[in-house]
């Protein structure tokens, strides 16, 4: 466990992006070296020995803490983004977020049935990112092995959300109720 205390490193700003949102802005924590070393460290430490494959992370801050993690666990990274962002075929899927709606996508060849996949994101709020990129993860054929998450919005209660639907391990570093 880390000596860090994370929440030192978090800012709320309250009516952002829209009136009624608190945004937890992460970037402090992102931009000192023992903080951010700290929440990569213990995430990737949580998921060794569980013979993870794959990190699916969602555009853009999910990259920030997924592929690090992927990183540290000798797995490969697996980038899920907005509309019209990757390339080649893709697999896509609609989900709610707190404010409004949204559609994720990846490459339709980025999992296999062999692969074990943890799903890693900065936040957690009101699941639905979270439960988009499991499902892109089921549609594949991949095994879902648990959520990692770096803050967990737990007022909104996003574990019951994500839980509904997937019977997976939820981790997070910091749960601010």
């Amino acid at each position: 466990m880390s000596r860090i205390n994370y929440e030192d490193f978090i800012i709320s700003l309250p009516d952002y992006p829209e009136p009624g949102v608190t945004f937890k802005d992460i970037t402090p924590m992102l931009a000192d070296s023992q903080a951010f070393s700290a929440v990569i460290d213990e995430m990737a430490e949580h998921f060794i020995g569980k013979g993870v494959t794959k990190v699916v992370g969602a555009e853009a801050r999910g990259f920030l803490i997924g592929a690090p993690v992927a990183y540290r666990l000798g797995a490969g990274f697996v980038p899920a983004r907005k509309p019209g962002k990757l390339p080649r075929k893709v697999m896509a899927q609609k989900y709610d977020l707190e404010y409004g709606t949204d559609e994720i996508q990846i490459h339709t060849d980025a999992l296999s049935k062999a692969d074990k996949v943890i799903i890693v994101d900065d936040l957690v709020a009101t699941g639905g990112t979270a439960i988009a990129q499991a499902k892109l993860v089921e549609q594949s054929g991949a095994t879902l092995i648990g959520f990692g998450f770096a803050m967990e919005l737990a007022f909104l209660k996003p574990r019951s959300v994500i839980e509904k639907e997937f019977n997976q391990e939820i981790y997070s570093l910091i749960k601010v109720d």
